[in-house]
């Protein structure tokens, strides 16, 4: 949510950057900002048919919620009965409320509090209760078939509702007044003067506030809002309808923040207009707001049809963060240290999850590993060395687990689990286990991206050597195999393909001729760098020079569009922009000459400039790797920090929102002027669509903290990040 960067201003200093040789840049200061998240309370499975009515905390920092079968409370992560006062529970409470800190109830016979030594009950004698408002000074109205007031113990007037449908009651304290709202109209009643009016005329009115130190008055409806001055009651402002949704059933001032609740989910306003949306499952047990509440240290309680929910709001450092994440993938993300799918058979429930090979493990790893290599660099970890030391032999038994030298699997598993079943699979000889094969660009993309900083950063040269014969094995069986990754049957992988008739016979619209050629060129550059084998830096100019490779590099990103007949250019391309961005690395830091670096350095500008709507932090600092003085620094801690710490792959919808600016369809499927929070959106990896606005599995999956991790020790790595 938009609040983790409003909450703290970001702290930036100009400083000269030690990691590469570049002009002055931007540094983040690394200071607590606000992070919100979820606990999620269901209703106990022994509560059935129990309709949830109101929320409620006092300043002991209590909650209960009010239901239609007496008082519940929160207790081992369920809403189970209210036994704390026994004599509640023989009575029939109608509405909850606080005041001065304390609980107040509303049964069908009183108002009572067993606050102030129990004294403060009033028997209301009212048909057909249904709510109250305590006043000031322990003066109350209530409400059923007719209103009530209340002061020093007795009723001082009593006066017939009639037919209005009424919504909600509310005490003005500022003006000392109550207010009445039906469905219709709104009535102000002044204790003083024992005298009610009405004061505003509407259509489906369901709620009220009064905001902004009392001087506003909002009123929600099933269309929206309307402000009205909180003197005059005159209209301040139009009905208010770009809104997450417009059907609007409970309005709460918390803090700087005005919080509506709807039927599709609640959301948080600030003074500028800015909207921090709280919908799915993400944050709620469900859409279907019923009540708004101010809660313990500085949460919000949202009650919902299933249950509360408290949003929580912590001081929180990216490096905290940066620990959460690495918490949650070390306890449920590492499968024989490969970074693995963690999936459950019952959705969000964590304790049901298991983990399961994917096609990119090795590209997922090696994302995971750098991450872990970069931190090491920048704190020298043991803990953060020893990780990159298991990964690693991950990734390089993907290699060796099959008899092919120089192509690695895509996974590997022990045999069984009904793998003979599957495609693409093959037994290991004389072994209980089982690669499988068909390996991609991506993974090898994944590779070298990893195996050229472990070759840097490690400080063992043994192990150092390792990942250097690695990257040498696997380039030489693509160059041996006429620039093809070739597979068990003897013949070339689906997408393991850099040979020039493959490459060349792509129009120049279509983004694998450039990708391809960015790829192939960048594994060369750092198989050179490391191994000092002449044949990798003569390959590398061929392509360049006589496959026109070079040329291709610098295919405009602008120009990537459509071509009838092509598959591939049926839309933009987000895992090519992954593959693009992670072969950027080596591409500009291997080059063979200043002028080639200089080349690579346009063109990957160009290509950042297309993405920058993202907001991508991964893109953004690779990026500025390249020396770039402005690389949206801003933008990239603003993405950290609106990562959710609950990465379940909720279904999450945004498309029938009223408050956002829907583009037209276009190529690169940017479905919005501007970029949701990721805390707003379907939880994706980095090849996933940033404004792609619907989508999620319904909570079967947890992503691992490598779309943290990874960015975040890039950014301290690079120096772009402080401590």
């Amino acid at each position: 949510m938009m609040n983790a960067s409003r909450a703290a201003l970001c702290h930036f200093l100009i400083v000269t950057s030690l990691a590469f040789p570049t002009e002055r840049q931007l540094v983040y200061m690394d200071r607590p900002y606000v992070q919100d998240f979820a606990e999620k309370i269901p209703l106990s499975s022994q509560l059935t048919d129990v309709k949830l009515v109101k929320v409620r905390s006092d300043g002991n920092g209590r909650i209960l919620v009010l239901s239609d079968k007496g008082l519940l409370q929160a207790y081992d992560g369920q809403l189970v009965r209210d036994h704390h006062h026994r004599p509640l529970l023989d009575m029939q409470i109608e509405d909850l409320d606080v005041f001065r800190n304390e609980f107040v109830y509303l049964t069908d016979k009183a108002v009572l509090s067993n606050a102030w030594a129990g004294r403060f009950c009033v028997p209301h004698q009212t048909v057909a209760i249904k709510s109250f408002k305590v006043g000031k000074n322990f003066d109350f109205l209530v409400m059923g078939n007719s209103a009530a007031y209340f002061r020093g113990g007795r009723e001082v007037r009593r006066w017939e509702i009639g037919q209005q449908q009424m919504r909600q009651l509310h005490f003005d304290s500022k003006r000392h007044r109550f207010l009445l709202l039906s469905r219709g109209r709104l009535d102000c009643f002044l204790p003083g003067e024992e005298r009610h009016h009405e004061v505003f005329e509407g259509n489906e009115l369901n709620c009220l506030e009064v905001a902004k130190d009392g001087e506003i008055l909002i009123l929600g409806s099933q269309d929206g809002y309307i402000e009205l001055d909180a003197d005059s009651f005159r209209v301040r402002s139009a009905l208010q309808t770009r809104l997450p949704w417009p059907d609007i059933r409970c309005i709460k001032e918390i803090e700087d923040k005005i919080w509506f609740g709807t039927p599709r989910g609640a959301f948080a306003l600030y003074g500028d207009g800015q909207v921090d949306y709280y919908a799915s499952r993400r944050w709620l047990l469900d859409d279907e707001v019923i009540d708004i509440s101010k809660g313990p240290d500085s949460s919000v309680l949202i009650l919902t049809r299933q249950g509360l929910n408290i949003i929580h709001f912590e001081d929180m450092t990216l490096q905290q963060k940066a620990r959460h994440f690495d918490k949650l993938t070390r306890k449920r993300h590492m499968r024989y240290a490969l970074n693995s799918a963690f999936v459950m058979s019952e959705p969000g429930n964590l304790s049901t999850g298991t983990l399961v090979d994917q096609d990119n493990d090795g590209l997922w790893t090696a994302m995971y590993l750098a991450g872990e290599l970069f931190r090491y660099a920048v704190t020298g970890s043991p803990e953060a060395l020893q990780n990159c030391y298991e990964s690693f032999e991950a990734m390089e038994r993907l290699a060796s687990i099959n008899p092919i030298e120089g192509f690695p699997s895509r996974s590997f598993e022990r045999w069984g689990y009904q793998l003979a079943d599957k495609p693409h699979w093959h037994r290991s000889d004389g072994q209980n286990w089982a690669w499988k094969g068909t390996t991609s660009s991506d993974e090898i993309v994944g590779h070298f991206f990893a195996y050229s900083l472990f070759a840097e950063i490690v400080p063992d040269s043994q192990w150092r050597q390792r990942a250097i014969r690695l990257m040498d094995d696997i380039m030489g069986h693509i160059v041996d195999n006429d620039w093809y990754l070739v597979d068990y049957d003897g013949r070339p992988t689906l997408w393991g393909k850099w040979n020039p008739s493959y490459v060349n016979q792509f129009p120049q619209q279509v983004g694998d001729r450039r990708l391809n050629s960015v790829e192939i060129i960048s594994f060369l550059q750092a198989a050179y760098h490391f191994t000092g084998k002449e044949r990798y830096r003569r390959k590398a100019y061929e392509l360049l020079d006589v496959h026109g490779y070079l040329d291709n590099i610098m295919i405009s990103v602008k120009h990537l569009s459509r071509v009838p007949g092509i598959d591939l250019t049926t839309e933009w391309n987000h895992s090519d922009d992954e593959l693009a961005f992670l072969s950027y690395w080596n591409l500009y830091k291997y080059a063979f000459s200043d002028e080639l670096r200089e080349k690579y350095r346009q063109t990957i500008q160009e290509h950042w400039e297309i993405e920058r709507p993202e907001k991508n932090p991964l893109w953004n600092l690779i990026y500025s790797a390249t020396g770039a003085a402005h690389f949206d620094l801003q933008e990239s801690i603003w993405s950290l920090k609106e990562i959710p710490l609950d990465t379940i792959s909720w279904s999450v919808r945004n498309s029938h929102r009223k408050d956002l600016e829907f583009l037209a369809p276009n190529f690169r499927q940017q479905t919005t002027r501007k970029v949701l929070p990721p805390d707003e959106r379907p939880m994706s990896k980095y090849n996933g669509n940033a404004f792609r606005l619907d989508g999620g599995d319904g909570g079967r999956r947890e992503y691992s903290g490598d779309i943290f991790l990874l960015p975040y020790w890039m950014g301290r790595y690079l120096k772009r990040i402080s401590e």
